[in-house]
């Protein structure tokens, strides 16, 4: 048995379906309403009205203004409802305080998307903002989208739509505009003139009390005419809406940001090491990368970059850079540019030297940049080019041409556009001057070949491209399957025997619930060890000790030397009141810091400060590296996780990287390769690296950890100490303090994590009808290889009867495609895997998948399944099904639906069951089930 159509990829389906989106409302309205239109000169409404009029959209506009009866010359409703036909979009423009009352007016007309203009609203205080909440009200159950308010408007320059109170009319083009700011919309609206660049959308978002950044980004992403989308961004918002829509689009539409308000105010208390490092910054550019969005920091680059991108469809598959020029200084430039910027200059082979030294004088630079000196012709500059381009040390070309007495800007463009036809690297020309190479820069830019005419500005486009593919990469690269062990904690790094439960995930939630029922926010060095050492992270032996007995006791089992620590529930950092004590090698020295530390810290703290010591052993360290992992809580993206250099002097150093959980393998090496430190940990003068793939999977257990225990704020691993070449312990926990919410269920307050994490929830065990135990589970990034050896097991039928047409098995394995299928967010999309483990061989074999897709702009999924052949007719795609009908439910989707072709009688059979309707066509047949109305199968 096989199933129903999947048309996520179809750029037809795409089409129709941004056809259905609510927001074409906004973008293509067929009646335009103008409440608060006005004949005052210079104001809003007037402004507004003109601008509709004068720019035909191919619909009609009605001004509403109950005191006139035309403006303009065009006849005036007094209230919306009194508009004769269906109203799309309606603007308005009244005072705040009014707003309220026109909304509800176009709500119980019909009105399906309004623009609010005026400002006054959350941004003037407390009245603003219960002015905002009569909106929502108005809104909750209408089905109108709103856009605003405080905005300028927007614009469809395609169309012709000019719904804003701009003086111009933005001309049109294939870029997307989207920003909060309405006077960075006319600067660059002013800009955009002057440049030659037009827009395929252009809209002003306001405070975003309704439509945000992932309804706009969708709405491009499914745009024809959009080929790139370009950003300026004050707040995010919805984090998880922004970024489940910017991962989608930017696979397939380079998406270029510039935030406003970089610096951080709201600065975080020192007592956290992973917050005051962790910034508000920092975790947004770690989200930008999470979703493969490219950030500038100059609006001059915004709109060059987006150009850039949507442009070269060849992206650098590294960050080496040759340089072709015919004058020296511009090479130095570019080169300071590159290196400054991140890229690195190639190094040409010593066959590309000796080539270029066949066809270039002897006076050339013989290295990168190659400086082909200032009399080089069209012919010199193609035979540089093309070894350049050859020479295996690069991963793009930068040529530099600077207008010189022997200079052919022109036929120089059209051999390097020949020459780029045949390249797999990409091209990037700065050809430098005005009039007299303008003709050459336009065969450059009319054959898709990146132009700037600063070769510095032209250096650092290589580098954001090469970032940009870097991510994206790093965002689908296969990752490890970590050992299903994992959850069990490495026995060498457990704590001593006695000092609590046996270790395991359940453990270190019992721990943190009973902290909480206490009503504590710290937990003890100790009990942080044991959370960690119960989500499978190396601790270093830990023992208790209440006396110095105790202290001497543990000491003696643990070997010397030994170091005391202060074992408090009140104070963070134990080095700092003399809580730490070093290097003791005897009983007498035991006691000795025993009994300084129970005499001075209940002195100075009080007796609640001291629970005794914690007896650890003294490690060496020489040839060791300290390192510091941890987590804190970002207001607006959730949990973070924080990587980088360790020890006393952490926030002196400052080298760190932040990445957003849920981490893989590979998006933790990636976490590890933004700072200095990951070098050293490659290996230093020859000595050994350190256990990476083991720091891998400490990180993917931490950001799992912060994930699946939510009564946690915040983790400091300090040091997290790493030790090359030690194969019994090369990595081990040293120090951890771990900070709590202290009111159990105090959770569903605070900020969801950005990204979706893993819904485990909809794992189930299940048999098949002969017995064969399965699991049907959300499918992971690490199912790629699975569901190769997946595909081999499908026969011609069950391909046609899933893709309506034959696919040959290269093209249903390639990585581009399974990527889109085992990288989902959950968000958007969910497929579902039957996974069969063998008994014997310990080895996974997926037998089916299903998939569960919304669609853009209504609470509709669609639904498809495949199963191999060899597991068909075994109950499997019924209960598949079922699993698919009741994370619908779960997920408030409101209808589930698909097609099926005439032929797959199976399919039809199996909808039947579960309580579909279906009905035929000429094309397919439809079956769809509406999940509320639906009784769920028991």
């Amino acid at each position: 048995m096989s199933d129903a159509r999947g048309r996520s990829t179809d750029p037809t389906y795409d089409i129709l379906r941004s056809e259905r989106q609510p927001l074409s409302s906004l973008f293509r309205p067929a009646c335009v309403a103008v409440v608060g239109a006005s004949e005052r000169p210079g104001s809003v409404g007037r402004t507004q009205l003109w601008n509709l009029i004068r720019s035909p959209f191919g619909g009609t506009v009605y001004p509403v203004n109950p005191h006139r009866h035309s403006v303009l010359g065009v006849r005036c409703c007094a209230g919306v409802a009194e508009i004769p036909e269906p109203v799309d979009l309606a603007l308005i423009a009244t005072p705040a305080p009014t707003v309220p009352a026109r909304l509800e007016e176009c709500a119980a007309a019909g009105v399906k998307a309004a623009i609010v203009i005026s400002a006054g609203f959350r941004e003037v205080g407390a009245e603003g903002v219960a002015l905002e909440s009569r909106l929502r009200q108005i809104l909750r159950g209408s089905g109108m989208r709103l856009l605003g308010p405080n905005c300028l408007g927007l614009m469809n320059p395609r169309l012709g739509l000019n719904a804003t109170f701009a003086s111009g009319m933005a001309a049109p083009g294939h870029v997307g505009f989207l920003s909060q700011s309405g006077a960075i919309c006319t600067a660059v609206l002013d800009w955009s003139h002057r440049q030659g660049v037009g827009f395929s959308a252009f809209v002003s978002m306001g405070s975003m009390l309704d439509v945000g950044w992932g309804d706009l980004i969708t709405y491009l992403g499914d745009d024809p005419a959009t080929r790139s989308i370009v950003v300026y961004m004050e707040a995010v918002g919805d984090a998880r809406a922004f970024l489940s829509a910017a991962r989608e689009v930017a696979l397939t539409k380079p998406i270029v940001l510039i935030k406003g308000g970089r610096t951080d105010e709201a600065a975080r208390a020192a007592a956290s090491h992973t917050g005051s490092l962790a910034g508000s910054d920092a975790v947004l550019e770690a989200a930008l990368r999470r979703c493969g969005v490219l950030r500038v920091d100059r609006l001059s680059d915004l709109f060059d970059l987006a150009d850039v991108l949507a442009k070269q469809p060849k992206v650098p598959s590294g960050p080496r850079l040759a340089i072709v020029t015919n004058a020296g200084g511009p090479g130095v430039l570019a080169t300071d540019a590159l290196v400054l910027s991140g890229g690195q200059l190639a190094q040409l082979s010593s066959a590309g030297v000796e080539a270029l030294d066949a066809v270039l004088p002897g006076q050339w630079s013989h290295g990168n940049p190659i400086d082909i000196l200032g009399d080089a012709d069209p012919e010199r500059y193609a035979s540089a080019i093309r070894i350049a381009l050859d020479d295996p040390g690069s991963d793009g070309l930068l040529v530099i041409l600077t207008p010189q007495a022997m200079t052919d800007p022109t036929t120089t463009a059209q051999r390097l556009r020949e020459l780029a036809e045949g390249s797999h690297k990409p091209l990037i020309a700065s050809w430098m001057g005005g009039d007299e190479v303008a003709s050459g820069a336009a065969i450059l830019n009319a054959a898709g070949i990146a132009t700037n005419p600063y070769p510095d500005a032209a250096a650092r486009l290589f580098v954001s491209l090469w970032t940009f593919g870097y991510n994206l990469r790093g965002l689908y690269e296969t990752p490890v399957l970590l050992p299903e062990s994992d959850q069990e904690m490495d026995q060498e790094a457990a704590l001593a025997p006695g000092d609590g439960e046996a270790p395991g995930p359940g453990a270190g939630a019992r721990l943190l619930r009973q902290a909480q029922e206490e009503g504590r926010e710290l937990l003890s060095e100790a009990e942080a060890k044991q959370v960690l050492a119960a989500a499978g992270i190396p601790v270093l032996e830990t023992r208790l000790a209440a006396t110095a007995a105790e202290a001497c006791a543990a000491a003696e089992a643990i070997g010397y030397p030994v170091v005391l620590k202060l074992n408090s529930r009140t104070i963070t950092h134990k080095s700092d009141v003399g809580g730490v004590w070093l290097d003791l090698a005897s009983p007498a020295a035991v006691t000795a810091a025993f009994d300084a530390m129970a005499r001075r810290i209940p002195e100075q703290f009080g007796p609640q400060a001291f629970d005794g010591v914690s007896v650890q052993p003294m490690l060496q360290r020489q040839g060791s590296l300290e390192l510091i992992a941890g987590s804190s809580l970002d207001p607006q993206f959730g949990p973070v996780i924080l990587f980088g250099s360790g020890g006393t002097l952490v926030e002196v150093s400052r080298d760190s990287a932040v990445g957003l959980p849920p981490l893989n393998t590979t998006l933790a090496r990636r976490l590890m390769e933004q700072t200095r430190v990951f070098r050293a940990l490659q290996g230093v003068r020859g000595g050994p690296p350190a256990d990476l793939e083991g720091l891998e999977r400490l990180l993917v257990r931490l950001s799992r950890l912060v994930l699946e225990q939510p009564a946690i704020r915040e983790i400091d691993i300090n040091p997290l100490l790493v030790r090359p070449g030690d194969a019994r312990q090369p990595l081990v926990a040293v120090d951890a303090r771990i900070v709590i919410h202290p009111v159990a269920g105090a959770s569903c307050h605070l900020p969801r994590p950005a990204i979706r994490p893993y819904p485990s929830q909809y794992v189930r065990h299940w048999h098949l009808q002969d017995g064969t135990p399965v699991t049907i589970r959300p499918i992971r990034p690490e199912d790629e290889p699975l569901l190769v050896a997946f595909h081999r097991t499908l026969s011609e039928e069950s391909v046609y009867f899933r893709y309506f047409h034959m696919m040959a098995l290269s093209h249903r394995t390639a990585h581009e495609r399974l990527l889109r299928i085992c990288f989902t967010d959950y968000e958007r999309e969910l497929a579902l895997v039957v996974d069969r483990r063998d008994p014997d061989s310990g080895e996974h074999r997926i037998l089916a998948v299903g998939r569960l897709s919304r669609l853009h702009g209504c609470n509709e999924a669609e639904f498809a399944m495949l199963i191999s052949d060899p597991y068909q007719r075994q109950g499997l795609g019924t209960e598949l099904l079922a699993q698919l009908l009741h994370i619908g439910r779960e997920e408030g989707v409101d209808r589930v639906k698909a097609e099926i072709l005439h032929e797959n009688r199976a399919m039809q059979r199996v909808c039947g069951k579960l309580g579909f309707s279906q009905r035929s066509t000429p094309e397919a047949v439809e079956a769809w089930i509406d999940l509320a109305a639906a009784s769920p199968r028991t």
